[in-house]
């Protein structure tokens, strides 16, 4: 009895639980378990519904409950003669029909009763499936926009047979199983007794009818794949990673139902100049010790084309300028950021003699007073030392 699990575990519950949190238990896995419920996994389901239903049918008893603490699996199996294979319901049968009635009607009532059956959806509108896809643009084209030609392969009504899977000049035939109403009714052997239960019929698949003459161009099936051209605007201001949804292009929908999304993931290529972060552009431009010195008028890209900036005299290493509108274009709005300009003195290499004399001659002319930093830095250090 080693491979047995404790029936408390089974049904979820504390081994002191009272009578009505065993009940509930019990409604509560079987509501989760029930065959029905998972069509694609009957035999695994079975199998747990028989355990359970043997766990509710020891510890709902006082009796067979008592034993069981007492003795386990061990005592229920001499009690039993042999475990609970051979038992068709309740040793001893089951006082108050009229609760299991309403154990039944609140698990399955919505299945058996005039409750949407998974058999009975069948027939129902299905959307179709979406779509996805990646376009790569550049930089520029993000920024500014474009019309995008995709071609994609979806799949639509087969217009030979219209959708219904049959060869032209014939139509579905209604299923002789199950008569047209897509589900069949099972009775089965419970430790409760025998319980009805609704599955789709495994005929027709739960559609209520059969195609005899299937149709040649989509086999069956309804559907067929084909390439379609789809024109896209890619809007200004589309950032890496974002995706756009264009309605209705993606497979067609089943019984009417609507057609899917196409989804379209956009990949933005990185620019050599140009970074962005949110809607503001960042760029940085080299200039050379005499433009910084003595400013000077220079030549800025933005992603509208080149602007004139002129360089402020005495402009120091890393300074950062900002051209107002210059940025991207926001999503579906009038407004745009900013472009922000840093400028980096790029020191120069392999002087000549000439040039270094002239550089020593230039530097040896200035005093404190061209250089605030280097001044205000050695009138703290002189502090440093006197304090």
């Amino acid at each position: 009895m080693a491979d047995k699990r404790d029936y408390y575990e089974v049904l979820g519950i504390q081994k002191g639980a009272s009578e009505d949190e065993i009940k509930k238990a019990y409604r509560k896995m079987a509501r989760e378990n029930h065959p029905d419920l998972h069509p694609d996994k009957v035999a695994e389901c079975e199998e747990k519904m028989k355990e359970i239903n043997e766990a509710y049918s020891v510890l709902s008893d006082p009796e067979k409950r008592q034993r069981y603490d007492r003795f386990g699996h061990d005592g229920m199996q001499e009690a039993m003669g042999g475990g609970f294979s051979g038992f068709s319901g309740f040793p001893g049968g089951y006082s108050d029909m009229s609760d299991m009635g309403d154990i039944f009607d609140s698990l399955f009532g919505n299945i058996f009763g005039g409750g949407v059956t998974r058999a009975n959806t069948a027939n129902a509108p299905r959307r179709g499936r979406d779509i996805n896809y990646n376009v790569n643009i550049s930089f520029m084209e993000a920024c500014q926009g474009k019309k995008q030609e995709l071609n994609i392969a979806h799949e639509e009504v087969c217009p030979s047979c219209s959708g219904s899977g049959a060869e032209p000049g014939t139509s579905p035939e209604i299923c002789p199983d199950c008569h047209g109403k897509g589900s069949i009714r099972v009775t089965q052997q419970t430790p409760l007794g025998a319980m009805s239960s609704t599955r789709p019929c495994p005929h027709c698949h739960g559609k209520g009818s059969v195609v005899k003459s299937p149709c040649q161009k989509c086999r069956g099936a309804g559907r067929v794949r084909v390439q379609k051209r789809v024109s896209i605007n890619i809007p200004a201001g589309i950032d890496n990673g974002q995706t756009m949804r264009v309605s209705g292009e993606g497979d067609c929908g089943m019984n009417g139902g609507p057609s899917g999304n196409l989804n379209v993931s956009i990949t933005v290529r990185p620019h050599p100049i140009f970074n962005r972060d949110g809607y503001d552009v960042y760029c940085e431009i080299p200039i050379t010790y005499a433009q910084a010195v003595m400013g000077d008028e220079i030549t800025v890209p933005t992603i509208d084309g080149n602007v004139k900036f002129s360089i402020p005299e005495g402009t120091q290493n890393g300074a950062k300028h900002r051209l107002k509108g210059k940025g991207i274009k926001y999503l579906q709005q009038d407004r745009r950021g900013d472009q922000y300009v840093t400028l980096y003195i790029e020191v120069p290499k392999n002087l000549s003699k000439r040039q270094k004399d002239l550089l020593k001659e230039f530097e040896s002319s200035l005093s404190n007073k061209n250089y605030a930093k280097r001044e205000g830095f050695f009138d703290k250090l002189k502090d440093l030392f006197k304090n």
